[in-house]
């Protein structure tokens, strides 16, 4: 049974409640007739997500929440089991994974503003549930970096991972910032999200990108990821791990699948519930 209306909200948290660098939140509103609106990006702190969050839910009977951020951190150090295996595709692409474990004070200790927000927000952790479900509040963990080399084939490949972090002066690409850009805008116009596209091409003008802009983006990634994940086909997505362990949600072309699938059987780690 399909939702009547589902909205779906991307956040990225910025990790850290830190009112001198929000994260951004946005939202993909499906609703009766198969109409879609885009909700544009908005930089949030946990709490104005949490009201951007609710405002959603009075328009739709399902929603789901992909949040930039680990959900799930049992371990007291080192790192996560699906971190080994998100790290090994992103260090091929040329990138990086920073470990999440309970130490890491202000992002996962016990008093870190991510578990009030998940008690405050009250949402039901089951990826597999939200899927099916035809009304709730639901969340999933999602990482941007993870669903670009799906999102865009040419970022598949070693070290070909895209550098769009303005805050990364040396390694910062202009172009790889309107590449990823121009990425989301095609697999948007192909899914009929016009409001997608019509705002990376406003994007895309950006001539010095700031952090917050990134932010933005990659709320606009999670939206997608989140997307793929209830709207598309199941084989095109992906569950990295367990509600134990640690998750990841992430969209997958063919070759992504078998490289985090190689991965994975080498770390012991489940996918979709097997190893």
């Amino acid at each position: 049974m399909v939702a009547a209306t589902t909205s779906i909200i991307g956040f990225d948290s910025a990790w850290v409640d830190k009112p001198t660098a929000p994260g951004a939140v946005c939202a993909i509103r499906l609703t009766d007739g198969g109409r879609l609106k885009f909700i544009e990006p908005l930089l949030a702190s946990f709490a104005q997500a949490l009201e951007f969050i609710r405002e959603e839910q009075r328009h739709s009977e399902r929603c789901l929440v992909a949040l930039d951020q680990p959900t799930i951190v049992p371990n007291a150090s080192s790192c996560r089991p699906v971190d080994r295996v998100a790290g090994s595709l992103i260090s091929w692409l040329g990138g990086g994974v920073q470990p999440a474990n309970r130490s890491k004070i202000g992002m996962f200790d016990d008093a870190a503003p991510i578990w009030r927000f998940k008690e405050a927000l009250g949402a039901i952790e089951d990826p597999e549930g939200a899927r099916s479900a035809a009304y709730g509040l639901f969340l999933i963990e999602a990482f941007p970096a993870m669903a670009l080399p799906t999102l865009e084939a040419a970022y598949f490949g070693y070290k070909l991972g895209p550098r769009y972090n303005p805050d990364r002066r040396k390694t910062f690409k202009l172009e790889h910032w309107r590449g990823v850009l121009a990425a989301v805008s095609r697999f948007a116009l192909v899914e009929g999200l016009a409001g997608i596209a019509n705002w990376a091409e406003k994007a895309t003008a950006i001539e010095k990108p700031r952090k917050a802009d990134q932010d933005k983006l990659d709320a606009v990634i999670c939206a997608l990821v989140g997307y793929q994940w209830l709207v598309k086909s199941r084989a095109g997505s992906v569950m990295i791990g367990d509600l134990k362990t640690g998750y990841m949600i992430v969209p997958v072309s063919p070759d992504v699948r078998t490289r985090l699938r190689l991965a994975a059987v080498v770390r012991g780690v489940t996918i979709d519930g097997f190893i």
